[in-house]
């Protein structure tokens, strides 16, 4: 008798699901977007405009960091940022996940999700702090764990959506 067991390829020529790796990638940043509003404003005492200030200040420069007060064009342009990074960060998963197989199931996509979100952390806060020096401050663990939200939810969401079998094979 003849075992046949299918074997985890370490690479298969397989395209992302686009649609899904956006939707994803927004979704993840939506929630982590709604969770730091939370957690600054309830926990904290802080103003809920910091945050958004601080990323409309990549595109608007460091003049939007202040008044820590609500400025609907730069709420604007903080939504538009920050969703377009959860987009494009959701694609940047997807095209490692789908050739890698790692959105085969379930725990290896939240594992690979937790995974990215270390790396998105240390490229988006460590990294990025260097040209973007007002985020230097937001570096600590609460900050480390919205990038790991954002990981596994991403990813997660990224599984759910994605149509299997499409794409290269």
């Amino acid at each position: 008798m003849e075992l046949h067991l299918r074997s985890h390829h370490l690479w298969e020529a397989r395209l992302p699901d686009w649609p899904a790796a956006v939707v994803a990638g927004f979704a993840a940043g939506a929630l982590v977007m709604v969770l730091e509003l939370l957690w600054v404003t309830l926990v904290m005492g802080i103003s809920p405009w910091i945050g958004p200030r601080m990323i409309a200040a990549m595109l608007l420069g460091p003049g939007v960091l202040e008044p820590a007060t609500f400025n609907v064009w730069v709420i604007a342009v903080s939504l538009f940022v920050h969703f377009l990074l959860g987009s494009v960060l959701g694609v940047l998963f997807a095209l490692v996940a789908a050739p890698l197989r790692l959105d085969s199931n379930v725990a290896l996509v939240l594992v690979a999700g937790l995974l990215f979100g270390v790396v998105v952390y240390l490229v988006n806060i460590v990294g990025m702090s260097r040209v973007f020096t007002w985020f230097a401050p937001t570096q600590g663990w609460a900050t480390f764990a919205a990038h790991l939200v954002f990981g596994m939810f991403s990813s997660w969401m990224y599984w759910l959506l994605e149509r299997r079998g499409t794409g290269m094979s």
